[in-house]
């Protein structure tokens, strides 16, 4: 009889929100197909039914891939209402903590490796009381990664008085600075308490078996290799950096969640997309949970219209004051019926026959790779990003939030794969003469600037060599696995393993 071979056992902590759940799936999803381990993802719950009914979707692999969610935390007496969304997860973080070590406790047989992401830093001393190997998964980029390496070396005056007050860029060693427009808000309060929180982050990362992350060598070299490099951010960062990217949802698996009859939903867009012409549709989407104001909403319907371009809209209530506000909410499923009371009047008929409304929730995934979309405008999240490019789709960037200007400004001045408009859309309106110049830019004049579209045909394929069996990301992601079961090997030796 011929004996199995145990396999190392990987347990991911996904903190709450799409954004944060799907590259946690997709990485653990790598690691059982190609890399020969068994994981167990654990999900930190949130008001979000999404992401429950996204996780515990996909397939099991012959029980190699299992998905936990822990219980849902009580923080509303802990978080002031009006607190940040970063502020809001990391208490929510925090308070599953005992719930996780119960989890990896009552297991049968103990994991090998604890992989985290940027929010459940902490439950890196969860990884030390069981004796298993950590590490960091970033799930944005390295420009991302470097900001927070960097952050326990700043000096806070200098950071003070030039970064926030004088409005000069913030340096990165071998990295292209911070310009003060695009910073994270945390550094431009370098004395708030939140900053030494997020230092003692960065400190944390550097202590790990290793960091994760959600980008490939040939899309930030200069990056990869200051954090790399003992004489530029590899001083500070002492763990080892894996470019394991690009992880994205495959077009065929992309869950539809919880949204209204979502097979329905599915099955128009795509029947609507099959009717159009090659590249010749423009998708808008704002992510999981970015949200225009009202105003906003109104512009960029008549610049929609006005564009003359075939477009596919998907469409959330307006919220004023809050660019995230959908972000760790439940979906209205009855949203579909009042797509009238925030659009403009008639808008909806008058565009019946160019373009496709929808409510909430769209295969993004399958829209991104299908032949007739020819331009991303998006609020540049880097999932979102990431499945742009694997693509090669072009992109209107319309950063909201959290990292997406820095990513704004990756795309449009280092990568090359985006036009933006002149002012932050959150600082400003933005007309709808502005938008619809974009939208003709970037889905009409396709040989005025021609450059963009082979930029992003080079980086899709640049993307597809680096995740193929002798690729970059690949050979990266092999290094985490064959420590992994070093480590099991050397556990079974101990008579403590499997």
């Amino acid at each position: 009889m011929q004996s199995t071979k145990l396999k190392p056992h990987i347990c991911l902590l996904a903190s709450p929100g799409m954004g944060h759940l799907i590259p946690v799936v997709e990485l653990g999803k790598r690691l059982v197909a190609h890399h020969d381990v068994q994981v167990t993802v654990f999900v930190v719950a949130s008001h979000d039914d999404a992401s429950n009914s996204n996780v515990h979707a996909v397939p099991n692999n012959n029980n190699l891939f299992n998905a936990v969610t822990l219980p849902l935390a009580n923080i509303s007496s802990l978080v002031n209402p009006d607190a940040s969304l970063g502020e809001k997860i990391l208490v929510l973080m925090h308070k599953s903590l005992p719930a996780l070590r119960s989890a990896i406790s009552a297991m049968k047989f103990r994991p090998t490796a604890l992989i985290v992401d940027f929010f459940g830093t902490e439950a890196m001393d969860v990884a030390d009381e069981f004796g298993l190997l950590k590490y960091m998964f970033i799930a944005s980029n390295a420009w991302f990664l470097a900001c927070f390496i960097h952050a326990p070396a700043i000096d806070k005056k200098l950071l003070t008085d030039e970064h926030f007050n004088l409005e000069k860029p913030m340096e990165l060693p071998g990295c292209m600075p911070v310009r003060f427009q695009d910073s994270l808000e945390l550094f431009l309060h370098p004395n708030e308490p939140i900053f030494d929180f997020i230092s003692s982050i960065g400190m944390k990362m550097s202590l790990s078996d290793g960091i994760l992350v959600n980008t490939w060598d040939d899309l930030e070299p200069k990056t990869l290799g200051s954090l790399r490099d003992d004489n530029l951010l590899g001083r500070v960062c002492k763990a080892p950096v894996y470019a394991i990217g690009p992880l994205v949802r495959s077009p065929d698996v992309a869950s539809p969640s919880t949204k209204t009859s979502p097979s329905d939903s599915r099955v128009i867009i795509l029947d609507w997309l099959n009717e159009q012409p090659s590249q010749s549709v423009i998708y808008v989407s704002f992510g999981s949970g970015g949200t225009l104001s009202a105003k906003q909403m109104t512009e960029l319907a008549w610049s929609l219209e006005l564009s003359q371009q075939r477009f596919i809209w998907v469409v959330r209530p307006p919220v004023e004051n809050d660019v995230s506000g959908s972000y760790l909410t439940v979906v209205d499923n009855n949203s579909a019926g009042k797509l009238e009371d925030y659009l403009p009047h008639g808008f909806l008929t008058r565009t019946d026959k160019v373009g496709l409304v929808v409510p909430e929730w769209a295969p993004q995934a399958e829209i991104l790779a299908h032949p007739s979309v020819g331009g991303f405008l998006s609020h540049c999240g880097w999932n979102s990003t990431v499945e742009s490019i694997v693509n090669g789709v072009p992109m209107i960037a319309w950063p909201l939030h959290a990292e997406q200007k820095m990513n704004a400004t990756m795309l449009t001045e280092e990568i090359g794969v985006a036009f933006r408009s002149k002012e932050l859309p959150t600082e400003s309106l933005v007309t709808r003469q502005e938008i619809e110049m974009l939208v003709r830019k970037i889905m009409v004049d396709k040989e005025g600037h021609s450059s963009i579209r082979v930029r992003a045909m080079e980086l899709k394929y640049g993307a597809q060599k680096a995740t193929s069996n002798s690729g970059s990301s690949y050979k990266s992601l092999s290094q985490v696995a064959k420590q992994c079961e070093k480590s099991l090997q050397e556990l079974v030796t101990l008579g403590q393993g499997a």
